[in-house]
């Protein structure tokens, strides 16, 4: 496991929501705002959506829980069972709240703005606790 911060944008990622008969979610994947939004995701109550917080504010959404990007750079398997768990766990033990997200390569993990260095020097702790316990 390889955590690398996403550094790519300036700008901080927040959680919205935009209601299931919005206009907004069409708008939300089209070319010039789809390279702000990392996920969306549909609930019974309504949409979630991941994106820019300059993003959100642009498009009048409110939102919670400002954030940056943590990817774990290792091809998990999507049934794999405890490893999310395990780093979820770890990073609770310095209260690092997680939001994880599983892609279809990857695992990603949304902690609390101005917490991501502490977090992925505790992830990097662990992937080197894995190594040396392999070898």
């Amino acid at each position: 496991m390889r955590p690398t911060l996403d550094s790519s944008l300036a700008d901080v990622f927040v959680f919205a929501t935009v209601s299931a008969e919005s206009a907004q979610v069409p708008q939300l994947l089209s070319a010039d705002i789809s390279a702000d939004v990392k996920m969306i995701f549909k609930e019974n109550e309504a949409w979630t959506v991941i994106l820019t917080r300059s993003r959100a504010e642009q498009l009048g959404l409110q939102y919670i829980f400002p954030c940056r990007q943590i990817t774990l750079n290792v091809h998990s398997s999507l049934d794999a069972v405890g490893f999310l768990a395990a780093v979820t766990a770890r990073l609770a033990k310095l209260e690092i709240g997680v939001n994880p997200v599983s892609a279809y390569f990857h695992d990603h993990l949304f902690v609390p703005d101005g917490k991501e260095h502490a977090a992925v020097a505790e992830l990097e702790r662990m992937a080197a606790e894995s190594v040396d316990g392999i070898s």
